[in-house]
């Protein structure tokens, strides 16, 4: 105390900030023992497994007694990670006995997609894939194309043609009324995905905003940015998002995925939005810190592709309340049915090259 009072003592923040910290209301807990039955003895492919939601997709998927777990991705150090942790969990006797098998490859290869589809027989994709950092797609369109829409469109052919059972797209807040690359890249995705019809195949979207602790997102950016001393960087004092923890996402997709109808989008309902600048200011006190007296808050102007405000379906939708907590149903949905074809047709030569499309191959979308 002594040492305190005369200011030569070491404080140190005693744990981690946890986002049950941030979130502000309790998160959402889905009992999965009886729900994830679907999946037991089933076959099941992650794309995007050495994300945040794909990762955590494959951890809760260790006690649904599926027999493969399929960890599908382009980067080769996320996948082993994935890896590396489900097998270190096995080992400590969490979860079943599923077999873990990397799959380190592209889906914006069309025939790699189709070969792969066809040798693992998988029963279930969860398609959680895509790039999503909305100011980095601004300023590389054509990668963000052919990696969200095209790689999407590979899987989805190759999934109905390998007979698989359930096929379920993991989409964002950012394809509702999209003024960015990345939002307008889901949206035709979320299009592409639904558009199936008569097929063996089960399609359906599950739409959600932000979730906590994501990597690349504000959590881990403001912890960094205090630690370092500030200043901790906003883009407008306005801005607000919707929020989820990982856990709690992963589990109504999970749940969703089991009573989910083919050609169906689920909305996942995320509470009331926060103020980013509120979280900010939450975060700076708890390290001890006051805001703009130990560490400022800067703020650097709405980037390209972004809101003020997300919203989870258009004015002109209707969604209906599911049985399921926290998980609706658009029963009124604006979608580009008419106009899908066309629009791929355009924007393919732009991201491949074709004799008859030289001149625009690589050029702006």
């Amino acid at each position: 105390i002594s040492q305190i009072i005369d200011g030569s003592a070491h404080l140190i923040q005693a744990r981690e900030i946890s986002t049950l910290d941030i979130l502000g209301r309790n998160p959402v807990v889905i009992p999965l023992k009886k729900t994830l039955e679907y999946l037991r003895d089933t076959r099941v492919l992650i794309t995007g497994a050495g994300g945040s939601i794909g990762s955590e997709l494959a951890r809760q998927l260790l006690s649904a007694g599926a027999s493969r777990l399929y960890l599908f991705g382009h980067g080769e150090n996320s996948i082993y990670e994935t890896e590396k942790e489900l097998r270190l969990l096995q080992k400590e006797g969490v979860g079943e006995k599923a077999t873990i098998i990397p799959i380190v490859g592209e889906l914006q290869d069309k025939e790699f997609t189709h070969f792969i589809l066809d040798r693992v027989k998988a029963d279930v994709i969860f398609h959680c894939a895509a790039y999503k950092h909305v100011p980095m797609m601004e300023v590389n369109p054509v990668q963000a194309v052919k990696n969200n829409v095209f790689g999407t469109k590979n899987l989805v052919e190759a999934a109905e043609k390998a007979n698989v059972h359930k096929f379920i797209l993991i989409s964002t807040d950012k394809a509702v009324e999209p003024i960015g690359i990345y939002g307008a890249t889901k949206l035709i995705c979320e299009d592409i995905v639904l558009s199936r019809k008569n097929t063996k195949t089960d399609f359906m979207v599950v739409r959600f905003g932000n979730v906590l602790g994501s990597r690349g997102s504000i959590l881990p950016l403001f912890k960094d940015q205090i630690l370092s001393g500030g200043p901790l960087t906003i883009t407008h004092p306005q801005i607000m998002r919707f929020f989820m923890t990982i856990p709690e996402a992963v589990s109504l997709v999970l749940k969703t995925a089991d009573f989910g109808k083919s050609g169906s989008l689920y909305i996942l309902d995320m509470g009331d939005p926060i103020l980013i600048k509120d979280i900010a200011e939450q975060m700076i006190k708890f390290y001890g810190l006051e805001p703009d007296v130990d560490i400022e808050i800067t703020y650097t102007g709405i980037r390209p592709g972004e809101k003020f405000m997300e919203k989870l379906w258009r004015d002109d939708e209707r969604i209906q309340q599911t049985e399921t907590q926290r998980v609706n149903i658009l029963i009124e949905r604006k979608s580009l049915e008419g106009r899908l074809d066309k629009l791929l047709s355009e924007i393919y030569p732009i991201c491949y090259f074709t004799e008859i499309g030289r001149a625009s191959c690589r050029e702006r979308v």
